[in-house]
């Protein structure tokens, strides 16, 4: 059987999540991890290049996977790589996924390649079921709920406060709005009513925590619109009690059909590890982004433009005895 080479740029928890992900998959295989590190310093079980090496690989990789943070990695990388390979990111800027598909659309139809964008659990899954409870449900409301679970940005936005150490950020849904929306009463929610924050914080030593406390709490765009809690720990309570990154979620489409019958629809993720899940999502649209390759596609894409059946290793004929 011949394998889909897979390409990994970027080697931290997601990159990581990746490479286990594509050795679950049989008709995979891992052509290389691509970093920026030094790639001596990089435990892996493929071959380790320097991210510079990427341009000698062309017509060695089949689709290459971009593993970099959404602020300020894939909106250089996915347009820059989508010249030279099918790429697959999980940008997970909302407001600005317009802009980075367009980016990305101009410069895979440049070159004949695909570049599938925003791929994940939220955008991804998650957006997927919206798509599809609301086309079912046309008279309703969709709420989307996170967590319980650590937002790795939120987390990494506590960290450049000046003092801190370490930070954990959890999202926390809150049950009263939850039960709110599934008994159909489709209410009206705040940000605020939606969720509240969580969050644990190793202070530099001698660190002013009045000061990072009141700067966690008043962050535009972060906790601002939230009610957040702050707990100052050690660095040994850290390690010890949150060195995972659980996370999930739901989504909730309530509507009426009929003479008035309340519906509803839920999809809920508990996820023991985000980037580990992400990955595994990222992984099964690279096999369908092989697919579509192999037809002549081309240019960006998102997960609600891919047929569900490209995405099993399975074929239609397997799918319809087996699932459908």
């Amino acid at each position: 059987m011949e394998k889909i080479r897979i390409g990994i740029l970027g080697y931290g928890n997601l990159g990581r999540g990746v490479e286990a992900a594509v050795l679950q998959n049989p008709d995979m295989e891992l052509a290389g991890v691509f970093t920026r590190r030094n790639p001596g310093d990089i435990a892996s079980n493929a071959a380790v290049y320097a991210a510079d090496q990427l341009a000698k690989m062309e017509g060695k990789l089949d689709v290459l996977i971009l593993c970099g943070g959404s602020a300020t990695d894939l909106p250089i990388q996915s347009p820059q790589m989508a010249k030279q390979f099918h790429i697959v990111d999980s940008y997970d800027n909302h407001s600005q996924i317009p802009a980075h598909f367009d980016a990305c659309d101009k410069s895979a139809k440049e070159t004949g390649h695909i570049a599938l964008i925003s791929t994940g659990w939220d955008p991804g899954m998650f957006s997927l079921q919206r798509v599809l409870a609301e086309s079912i449900l046309p008279q309703g409301s969709s709420y989307t709920f996170w967590g319980k679970g650590v937002s790795q940005g939120h987390s990494d936005a506590i960290r450049r406060i000046a003092g801190v150490a370490d930070a954990r950020q959890y999202t926390v849904p809150v049950e009263a709005a939850l039960e709110r929306v599934r008994s159909g009463e489709n209410p009206e929610l705040t940000t605020r009513e939606k969720h509240t924050r969580e969050c644990f914080v190793v202070a530099q030593p001698g660190a002013d925590t009045a000061r990072i406390e009141q700067e966690i709490k008043t962050m535009p765009g972060y906790f601002a619109d939230y009610d957040t809690t702050v707990h100052f720990i050690s660095q040994e309570e850290m390690d010890r009690e949150h060195r995972q990154l659980p996370h999930g979620g739901h989504v909730i489409r309530t509507g009426i059909t009929g003479d008035g019958h309340i519906q509803r629809v839920e999809y809920t993720l508990g996820l023991d590890s985000n980037p580990e899940f992400t990955a595994s999502v990222l992984v099964a649209y690279a096999r369908a982004v092989y697919r579509l390759a192999q037809e002549g596609m081309t240019g960006a894409k998102t997960v609600l433009d891919i047929p569900p059946a490209y995405l099993s290793p399975k074929t239609p004929a397997e799918l319809r005895a087996t699932i459908l």
